[in-house]
């Protein structure tokens, strides 16, 4: 009986656990550049501009970050330029993906990376 209770729970704990792994944590773009390493590997949600041009696949803390070129104000987004994206270029958006503080983009600009997206989508 102690056996099958033990087992019991085991099982309940591993499935709570996986249900807490599929839900993103959410977080601001300012707790993912001030504490990158508390963030990595983490499957997030987070909100902000994107920008999608060649060389420069990136969400901003806002519009102007982007067009004043204050790429630390900002994290690598590992997105294709498919048509469905494209749509999000220019906007701000919600993005689900894990986050990786080591990956900083190309030419390292980036304050850390969103890669394995899952959703994006726009917010206004």
């Amino acid at each position: 009986m102690r056996t099958h209770a033990i087992s019991l729970f085991a099982s309940a704990a591993l499935a709570s656990s996986w249900v807490h792994a599929a839900e993103p944590t959410d977080v601001s773009m300012l707790q993912l550049i001030v504490q990158p390493e508390k963030y990595h590997g983490k499957f997030i949600r987070v909100q902000g501009f994107l920008r999608l041009e060649f060389e420069g696949k990136a969400l901003y803390l806002h519009r102007e970050d982007y067009a004043n070129g204050l790429t630390k104000n900002g994290l690598w987004v590992d997105m294709l330029e498919s048509p469905e994206h494209m749509k999000l270029n220019m906007r701000y958006v919600l993005i689900e993906g894990v986050f990786n503080a080591r990956d900083h983009g190309h030419l390292g600009l980036w304050s850390g990376s969103i890669e394995k997206i899952s959703r994006a989508i726009s917010t206004k």
